[in-house]
């Protein structure tokens, strides 16, 4: 692919995105009072993302050019799934309660709602969205966008196809997704930083959140110890190792149900991100009930969050938001149906008296998957991630269900 960025190399680019990370740590825990009230009012995990975007909209690295995501997500992510739920509680995480599937499927039906809304909404600025039943109609384009933000990219895909989706409003489509999921995956990580605020202002029960919490933080003050380098080594084998063999698995489970069974893409079955995320997912969930689950004393959590961060900032590295004024009437639509949907999750919150963490992942496990789901968990505490993994996985298995449902009701509106 041809670019005409500054940095076209991505070791360099790396270097670039690590020394910002290196930068926001420093200066996050830095005594000075300007950092100090600085990060009072900016999360750190927010600038570890909008930064290296800033490195996209001005030309400085091609985010799309760049194979930086594809690793992060491929290699690291995997890596960190596994280091992150091998010590994971899953008895404290089932006595989370109802509430976490409660707030996700909200936010599916959110989004199947909040398409056919925001079309006939921004309809009434411009009529020209309606009316239209060819290849390139907006509705075909936006049953792309609802796949994508129930399910994932498997699912997306699946939608061009069931809906004949045009090269045209897809390309459009996929810029939106881009846009306007990662401004509210940023809303979000801001969120999480007042969360302690929010949820005292809703009277949310958050005891069940702080249970778990408390358990982790007991087991980390009882066991934790200096890593030695074997305690090192052994993390990274442990991470690495389970990510080479999900990807093995991974590589042969797609094809074959692609193959055999092509009608299990309604799952994500013939999906190998899929296979890669439930099987280090399952690995991990394993390894749990086993001796390896000690590796945790010696940071295997931390190293997990690195590479975490490194993810954050790749996936920032994606946005461009000069691109909202090339076609800003979708953006538009885009926006609305977010806004839609976060409406109705905060609506329910507050019915039932859900934790903001609730809202926020169950939120994030539709719209942005399994990549950035873990993301906004540990953005509470990393003992949390899992719950983000787990129901953006049950994200994957609706997708196509819910993403088929929102196309009739778009279909009925914009034909």
């Amino acid at each position: 692919m041809t670019t005409s960025a500054l940095v076209t190399n991505d070791a360099t680019a790396l270097g670039l995105l690590a020394a910002i990370l290196g930068f926001v740590f420093y200066t996050s825990s830095s005594p000075h009072p300007f950092w100090q009230k600085f990060y009072k009012f900016i999360p750190a995990l927010l600038l570890c993302y909008f930064l290296p975007s800033l490195l996209n909209t001005f030309g400085v690295v091609d985010g799309h050019a760049s194979h930086l995501y594809f690793v992060a997500s491929r290699y690291l992510l995997p890596a960190c799934l596994v280091l992150l739920i091998l010590s994971v509680d899953l008895k404290a995480i089932l006595g989370l309660g109802p509430k976490a599937v409660i707030m996700f499927l909200t936010g599916t039906v959110g989004i199947v709602i909040g398409g056919p809304i925001a079309l006939l909404l921004v309809s009434f600025i411009d009529p020209t969205l309606i009316g239209n039943n060819g290849p390139d109609a907006v509705w075909r384009g936006m049953t792309t966008l609802a796949g994508s933000w129930i399910g994932g990219g498997a699912n997306q895909a699946a939608m061009k196809e069931i809906y004949d989706v045009g090269g045209e409003i897809f390309s459009v489509m996929v810029t939106v997704d881009v846009i306007v999921a990662n401004i509210w995956m940023a809303v979000l990580l801001f969120m999480a930083s007042k969360a302690k605020e929010i949820d005292a202002k809703t009277g949310a029960d958050t005891r069940a959140i702080e249970v778990l919490k408390a358990k982790v933080e007991k087991y980390q003050a009882e066991n934790a110890r200096i890593p030695s380098q074997r305690d090192l080594m052994m993390i990274v084998a442990v991470g690495f190792s389970i990510t080479g063999f999900a990807h093995l698995a991974a590589d042969f489970l797609g094809p074959f149900f692609e193959t055999n069974y092509p009608w299990t893409a309604d799952y994500s079955l013939t999906s190998k991100f899929f296979w890669l995320v439930v099987i280090v997912t399952t690995v991990g969930l394993a390894m749990s009930f086993s001796p390896v689950r000690h590796l945790e004393a010696a940071g295997a959590s931390k190293v997990a969050t690195a590479f975490l961060y490194i993810l954050v900032a790749t996936i920032g590295l994606h946005m461009d938001v000069t691109k909202i004024m090339d076609t800003p009437i979708y953006f538009l639509v885009g926006i609305v149906w977010m806004l839609v949907h976060a409406g109705f999750m905060l609506l329910v919150a507050k019915l039932i008296k859900a934790p903001l963490f609730y809202m926020a992942v169950g939120s994030q496990a539709n719209v942005g998957g399994a990549a950035s789901a873990p993301v906004v968990a540990a953005a509470f505490h990393p003992a949390l991630a899992p719950v983000g993994v787990l129901l953006a996985v049950l994200g994957y298995a609706l997708g196509t269900y819910m993403a088929w449902l929102c196309g009739q009701f778009l279909q009925i509106i914009g034909a």
